[in-house]
């Protein structure tokens, strides 16, 4: 086939329908409480179509497949994250700091979205990601950043936010199943792991180390601290640049 024959197959590519009994809108938002309350597993046209009275027939006239599905309610759940306005120079580790606690956060709300980022479609053709691309990008090129090396700097930056996070909302997934709080999971698990730590003092005193306190707070500081190393080796490089 000729190359200018070719289609993408993406729902951005495509012209978007508007109906009046169905919108694409509520096809999203009950797509995504679908996602939130059970799972990516639950995720089908046939569901979806039932909670929303309507057959799937009157969903493929909004969206071809399950993947293009995909792509919206992922675009739908990036309109919530809060990147600041490139502003002053000297506060854009504040301002990318800030972005990446809100990319974290999102991540934790749908906890589904870490299985999904990057394996489907064109996500990054959505509106929403396109204007969090673009804001983030102003932050890095306020900065000092030239413009490939601002691209690469966001990269960075939202590569280590959904590498430590998608091991977290896994985690907490897996503690949800169980019925459990996390202070109740961890108090039920510490005398199994102190006990397989006994060979290993450094992981003993890790263990007594973290005893009391509080393991949302915990997760929360590792974030932080990596975080804030990954902005340093950032700001290193600004300077041997003499941004």
């Amino acid at each position: 086939m000729p190359t200018d024959e070719k289609q993408i197959a993406s729902v951005w590519t495509r012209p978007h329908r508007q109906r009046e009994q169905l919108s694409r809108e509520q096809i999203v938002s009950e797509a995504v409480r679908l996602l939130d309350a059970e799972g990516l597993e639950a995720l089908s046209m046939r569901k979806l179509g039932t909670r929303l009275d309507a057959g799937a027939t009157s969903l493929y006239r909004h969206v071809a497949n399950k993947d293009e599905l995909i792509e919206l309610v992922v675009d739908e759940v990036y309109g919530e994250l809060e990147v600041p306005a490139a502003g002053d120079p000297s506060h854009w580790r504040t301002a990318a700091g800030g972005s990446a606690h809100s990319l974290r956060s999102m991540i934790l709300r749908h906890p589904w979205i870490a299985s999904v980022l990057g394996q489907v479609g064109l996500v990054h053709l959505g509106p929403n990601v396109m204007r969090m691309s673009d804001r983030l990008l102003a932050v890095f090129g306020a900065a000092g950043f030239a413009t490939d090396e601002a691209d690469q700097a966001m990269s960075t930056v939202i590569a280590y936010v959904i590498g430590m996070t998608t091991s977290e909302a896994a985690y907490l997934s897996m503690i949800a199943r169980s019925g459990q709080s996390e202070q109740e999971w961890m108090q039920s698990l510490r005398p199994a792991a102190e006990q397989a730590a006994q060979p290993y003092p450094r992981l003993q005193e890790g263990y007594a180390s973290q005893r009391d306190k509080d393991p949302q707070k915990i997760r929360e500081d590792n974030f932080d601290y990596g975080l804030q190393r990954v902005l340093d080796g950032l700001e290193t490089r600004l300077g041997r640049t003499g941004g």
